[in-house]
C-alpha cells in the first residue's frame, strides 16, 4: 500500500513535467523538420503531435481526479462538442476555444486542454475522423491550456487580455492547422507556397478568433460564476 501511495505522486510530477515540453514540441518540430527538409515531414510532425496529446491526457488522468473533479470537465467537453455541431452551418463560428479558455480558467489548465482536446475527438465523429483529428485536439486543447496559465497569473482579470487570447486563439489554431496542411497537401513544398497557404485562411482564422471572443463576452460571467460556485461547493 505504501509503495502504491508513493508510485502515484511520482507519476504525476513526471507527466507534469513533461506537458510544457511536450506541447512546444509540435511546433518546434514543424519548423526543423519542414526547415531541414525531412520527406517524412507530415508523418512525424502528426506522430509528435499526438504524443503531446497522450502526454497531456495522462497527465490529467495521473492526478487521479475524483468523479465529482471529472464532471464539470466532461460536461464542458460535451458542451463544446455539441456547440461545434450546432455551428456546423456557420464556417470558423464555433464555440471550442471560448468553452476551452473557460474551463481552463475555472478548472486548471489541464482541464482546459482536456475540454478542447476531447471536444474536438467527440465532434469528428459527426464531422468525420481522419489525420486532422491529432491536430485539432492538440491546437483546441492548447487553447484551454494557454487560458488555464493565463487565469492562474491572474492575467484574465483584465479584460483586453481576456479577449486578446480569445482573438489570438483563432490565429494560434489556424496556424498550427495550416502547417498540417502545408505538410501533408503541398507540394513542391516552399516557404512561398507555405505563406500563400496560411495568407489564403487567414480571414477565416480571424473570423475564427473574432468569434471566439464574441462567445467569451456571453459566456465568462455567467458560465464563470456557475462553475466556480460548484468548484467552491465540493472542494475541487
Amino acid at each position: 500500500m505504501n509503495a502504491k501511495k508513493q508510485t502515484r505522486p511520482s507519476t504525476a510530477g513526471l507527466f507534469g513535467a513533461v506537458e510544457m515540453p511536450a506541447l512546444a514540441a509540435v511546433p518546434v518540430a514543424l519548423v526543423a523538420l519542414a526547415a531541414a527538409g525531412v520527406r517524412a515531414t507530415a508523418g512525424l510532425t502528426l506522430m509528435v503531435c499526438a504524443l503531446a496529446v497522450v502526454l497531456v491526457l495522462a497527465s490529467f488522468e495521473s492526478s487521479r481526479p475524483a468523479l465529482r473533479q471529472l464532471m464539470p470537465t466532461a460536461v464542458l467537453a460535451a458542451l463544446a462538442a455539441a456547440g461545434r455541431v450546432l455551428f456546423a452551418p456557420l464556417p470558423d463560428v464555433k464555440p471550442v476555444s471560448a468553452i476551452a479558455i473557460v474551463a481552463g480558467a475555472a478548472l486548471g489548465r489541464r482541464s482546459g486542454f482536456v475540454v478542447g482536446a476531447l471536444a474536438a475527438l467527440l465532434s469528428n465523429f459527426f464531422f468525420g475522423q481522419g489525420p486532422w483529428t491529432p491536430w485539432q485536439m492538440y491546437a483546441w486543447g492548447l487553447v484551454g491550456y494557454v487560458g488555464g496559465i493565463l487565469a492562474e497569473r491572474g492575467a484574465l482579470d483584465r479584460r483586453w487580455v481576456l479577449y486578446g487570447w480569445g482573438l489570438a486563439s483563432g490565429l494560434v489554431y489556424g496556424l498550427i492547422l495550416n502547417g498540417y496542411h502545408v505538410l501533408g497537401y503541398v507540394q513542391p513544398l516552399t516557404w512561398q507556397a507555405a505563406l500563400a497557404a496560411c495568407a489564403a485562411s487567414l480571414p477565416l482564422d480571424v473570423t475564427h478568433g473574432v468569434a471566439t471572443t464574441g462567445f467569451l463576452a456571453a459566456i465568462w460571467e455567467g458560465w464563470g460564476r456557475a462553475i466556480r460556485r460548484v468548484v467552491e461547493k465540493y472542494d475541487l
